[in-house]
């Protein structure tokens, strides 16, 4: 009955959010501005999208901590490492949506906060590495290190899948279900989509973005939910399997970051080249672009499904994404 009730208070609030939303936005004024190059919108856009996740992130926990519900959020220091850095990146993000950082300097300010926060909340850790294919889990000598450039890089692979309408939220949307169907604190995700449903339906009209801000935030979301089902759950995903599930916009971010540097621009320098760039130029149809990104990005999740060996799986997903790049580079031109 707790659940239910709580269930109905999140959904309230996010009604509320939604039916205000012009109010809600015009007070903190927070708005991305067309630029003709990078940004190419007609009129400048709500970029309080990834504050709406952060609010309820708070909510949520505050309440699902209250009621005290076993395995509902996570555990002891874990849950305040997970506020702290889920803050810490939504406000580097948010900065740089103002302010326009340069990219030396995002990278700097995300290495240091994943740095404090693993320094002074050990709960964030991967002492083993378990892959699903060897029998034996192996001693992880440099975590930390891997800890930290994991945290940076799934950040920034979650920023540069964002840049079209519904892109990352359903992705991410994804990547909750998958956490509630494999009882990973099913009743947290199950909250935080009732948040992301009514920010679709916002991003789909093109009233808000989630911005830098939002996309950091989710891979906090994100990262720190696999490091602890992987240290907590008897079912977990195994370390092969979690790349697997991430690979497409993993090997999206890896093709970025070498065209750039054989351009000789600095890796982490917005352009027009990324996958769903690609994808609406050949079809010139943003739903389309969505359907066929989206669908790329959850096949290789589904042939885990499937129990198809990850090395094998890996292959494949490489293949279908390079071999749609070139074919529609081709066709385009």
């Amino acid at each position: 009955m707790d659940i239910f009730f709580l269930t109905i208070i999140i959904f309230i609030f996010n009604l509320i959010l939604f039916l205000k939303f012009d109010l809600i936005s015009s007070f903190f004024d927070f708005l991305d501005k067309p630029d003709g190059k990078l940004k190419r919108h007609s009129k400048p856009i709500s970029l309080i999208g990834g504050f709406i996740i952060l609010i309820n992130l708070y909510l949520i926990i505050f309440f699902l901590k209250l009621l005290d519900i076993d395995n509902s959020v996570f555990d002891d220091n874990f849950i305040y490492a997970f506020i702290l850095l889920s803050t810490l990146f939504y406000s580097i993000g948010l900065v740089d949506d103002l302010k326009n950082l340069s990219p030396n300097k995002k990278l700097f300010f995300l290495f240091i906060s994943i740095i404090v926060v693993i320094y002074y909340f050990p709960d964030i850790n991967l002492e083993h590495i378990k892959i699903s294919f060897f029998k034996n889990n192996y001693y992880f000598k440099y975590s930390e290190i891997f800890l930290v450039l994991s945290f940076v890089l799934l950040a920034n692979a979650m920023n540069m899948f964002d840049g079209i309408n519904l892109q990352l939220i359903l992705y991410s949307s994804f990547l909750f279900i998958l956490f509630a169907l494999n009882g990973f604190m099913s009743i947290f995700f199950i909250l935080l989509l009732i948040c992301f449903i009514f920010l679709a339906i916002l991003n789909y009209k093109n009233k808000v973005f989630l911005g830098d801000g939002g996309a950091y935030l989710i891979s906090v979301i994100v990262g720190c939910t696999f490091i602890y089902q992987y240290n907590n759950f008897e079912k977990f995903f195994f370390g092969d399997e979690v790349f697997i599930i991430l690979i497409i916009p993993a090997i999206d971010m890896l093709r970025l970051f070498l065209t750039r540097i054989i351009k000789k621009k600095h890796p982490f320098k917005g352009d027009l080249n990324h996958l769903h760039h690609i994808v609406n130029n050949f079809t010139n149809n943003e739903t389309l672009t969505i359907l066929i990104t989206i669908t790329l990005s959850i096949i290789p999740t589904l042939f885990l499904m499937l129990n198809i060996h990850t090395y094998i799986i890996l292959i494949l997903s490489i293949i279908i994404y390079f071999s749609l790049i070139l074919y529609l580079r081709f066709k385009v031109k």
